[in-house]
């Protein structure tokens, strides 16, 4: 049990979660999983917004070919512009394009910036390391094929939650490390996962009741298969003073957030340009929970607000 503090609104989403007759994903295979995942993005994420430009691509990768989609605020480009690459959250067994649809038009009308979502291959089917050797292939590519996309890319910004907050901080170390043909200029996770024998603290605390639970970390993690002790899946075993300039966010009531704040706190010893923001009161998740917590589309909003003032510094 915990005594901290819960929004009414999300007190609400909670109590009809605990209420359902459903199954719990982590009770099902994962093919189930994932069709349950997107059910309810359907029902508790913000719809589409209306924007200018939505076309799928593909890329080739070390399993075969990544789908990819590109999102944009204009039909055309002219001007040199960064792009986000992003990565979706699930754990590594669940999500996909369709996952974080909506909110991929958003954060591309809002910042108008293009957005690249990156198809990664998925658990147990392709357990680790597929999900960041797609990932890191993908922003590669996306660096290498500016004509393909009709785009003049001055940088790339990793983006993502949860897992996908996980790649997008395992693609700032690597290619800090190995630079693509396009500097990394940014990075955005969102509660990121950062390290795979994280234990007690929030980890306790949130447990159970409040959207992720551990038991659902526990299925994920059986089927990704990943040790801790490879940079491809705990990224604070990088340099993280070469780390690309930061915004990282978590959640009050969310089993990750310690390992969040802890990265956010390394970041900012190692000299890294980091803005950290915590959503006090809101559970792992919020991003694709906007419609049915009306205070989580403000988190969103409050988010993107650091991301601009962030690449207005640099």
């Amino acid at each position: 049990m915990t005594d901290a503090y819960v929004r009414p609104d999300v007190q609400m989403i909670l109590q009809l979660l605990e209420q359902s007759d459903q199954p719990l994903m982590s009770e099902v295979e994962p093919v189930a999983a994932r069709e349950m995942y997107n059910m309810m993005a359907a029902m508790l994420e913000a719809d589409a917004v209306k924007i200018a430009r939505i076309e799928d691509f593909s890329c080739p990768g070390p399993g075969g070919d990544i789908a990819l989609r590109l999102y944009d605020n204009h039909v055309k480009r002219t001007e040199e512009t960064p792009v986000i690459v992003f990565y979706h959250g699930g754990g590594f067994v669940i999500g996909d394009l369709d996952s974080h649809h909506s909110f991929c038009t958003y954060i591309a009308k809002q910042m108008d910036i293009p957005v690249v979502a990156v198809d990664y291959r998925l658990a147990p089917e392709a357990p680790f390391p597929a999900a960041p050797l797609d990932s890191i292939a993908a922003t590669r590519w996306v660096a290498d094929n500016q004509d393909a996309l009709g785009l003049k890319i001055s940088g790339l910004i990793p983006c993502g939650d949860s897992a996908g907050g996980n790649l997008t901080l395992v693609v700032g170390q690597v290619l800090a490390a190995e630079p693509a043909s396009v500097p990394i200029v940014a990075q955005f996770p969102m509660y990121p996962a950062t390290r795979m024998d994280a234990e007690g603290g929030s980890m306790d605390e949130f447990a159970d009741g409040f959207l992720l639970t551990k038991d659902s970390m526990d299925y994920f993690s059986s089927h990704y298969a990943a040790k801790d002790d490879d940079i491809h899946v705990s990224p604070y075993l990088g340099d993280l003073s070469k780390s690309p300039p930061t915004v990282l966010v978590t959640a009050g009531l969310d089993p990750l957030r310690d390992q969040g704040r802890a990265y956010a706190a390394d970041l900012i010893q190692h000299g890294v340009n980091t803005t950290f923001i915590e959503m006090p009161g809101n559970v792992h998740g919020f991003i694709n929970i906007r419609k049915a917590v009306p205070s989580a589309a403000q988190d969103v909003d409050k988010m993107i607000a650091a991301w601009k003032t962030l690449l207005a510094s640099l």
